[in-house]
């Protein structure tokens, strides 16, 4: 099988490595890539060399973890997919793996498009952002930071009954955000931005935040628009890649004072949904990543969620590092990526 492998910053290859597909573990699963994503803002960390992420492996290491198959294979045990299944998973860029039935998968449902299905964990995250944010029907919400993560959040407000600002740093995303149902959209160095908000909110303020993007200027920004006693979801990797602060991030005019809420969204958020066991390998709580995901994809098998209009480039997977190169180069047309593994 074939995988990128990243062996230092900006090093990117494709390794071959063996695969015994014919010797499968009772809970073991081959699954053959079809489609890959390319996840660009962590991804690009990643190859750039940015800060490490606890728990990441070190050099050398895999990338991605947008991931969509078709199961070729099962061990005797197997109950969750059948061969022919299309699954979604967090496996890397590879052309095919084996993998174990407990680990994180979700089955696409018939009819839904390979390109929209390949995002159904990134947007399980969006979810996440909502329900951990513990957000009501009806609040007013802003997005800050509006690539792939963000405009998931984007989509998934109007569904989930909010009325949803875009905050983006260019009018191309702007334009994205309004495509995935922003009701309003406003640039990030707008120096009326909180006035617009307000007026936005029909003078009742956001009342949750949910920020995607790193830089410490869009956490300011954040923390400066959300309404006092209002919550700040926050799903970024604040900071990594960033120059030193220039500021305090827990400043009292912008925490204490206002008394929000700051959240990480980070795991299934278990303190809202008891633990349940959804397979004899596998306890897990309500709402957990791959029930989010199977979530995500229902919505997508109901035509009200579809990220694949986002999609702007479709590389072969041969074709990997010089996609990586375009985002370290911040190449702005650059939004929604394929890699396609196999195309016969």
């Amino acid at each position: 099988m074939k995988i990128a492998v990243l062996n230092g910053p900006r090093d990117l290859r494709i390794e071959e490595r063996p695969l015994d597909t014919d010797h499968l573990l009772p809970d073991e699963i081959w699954v053959q890539t079809l489609i890959s994503a390319f996840k660009i803002g962590t991804d690009r960390g990643n190859y750039e060399g940015a800060e490490r992420v606890p728990g990441a492996p070190d050099y050398p290491r895999w990338v991605g973890d947008s991931n969509l198959g078709v199961v070729r294979g099962t061990g005797s045990d197997v109950t969750r997919v059948k061969v022919g299944d299309r699954i979604v998973t967090r496996y890397p860029h590879q052309s095919e793996y084996i993998m174990r039935e407990s680990e994180s998968l979700a089955v696409v449902p018939d009819g839904v498009d390979e390109e929209d299905a390949v995002f159904a964990h990134l947007y399980a995250l969006s979810s996440q952002c909502y329900r951990k944010g513990l957000f009501q029907p009806g609040e007013n919400v802003a997005v800050v930071g509006i690539g792939l993560l963000g405009l998931g959040a984007v989509a998934l407000g109007p569904l989930f009954g909010a009325r949803v600002a875009a905050i983006a740093n260019s009018e191309l995303r702007l334009d994205m955000a309004a495509r995935m149902g922003a009701h309003a959209g406003f640039l990030s160095d707008d120096p009326n931005l909180k006035a617009r908000l307000d007026e936005f909110s029909g003078g009742v303020g956001i009342d949750l935040v949910i920020l995607t993007a790193n830089p410490w200027p869009a956490y300011r920004t954040a923390l400066d628009i959300v309404r006092s006693n209002g919550r700040v979801a926050i799903v970024s990797l604040l900071g990594r890649g960033e120059a030193p602060l220039n500021f305090n991030p827990l400043s009292m005019e912008l925490f204490y004072a206002k008394g929000i809420s700051l959240i990480a969204v980070s795991g299934a958020p278990g303190y809202l949904y008891p633990p349940r066991a959804t397979h004899p390998a596998q306890v897990t709580n309500r709402f957990s990543p791959d029930q989010e995901a199977t979530f995500i994809l229902s919505l997508m098998a109901d035509g009200k969620l579809k990220p694949s209009q986002l999609v702007t480039h479709r590389f072969p997977y041969t074709r990997i590092a010089e996609a990586y190169e375009m985002a370290y180069r911040r190449e702005k047309s650059m939004l929604g990526v394929i890699f396609q593994w196999h195309t016969e």
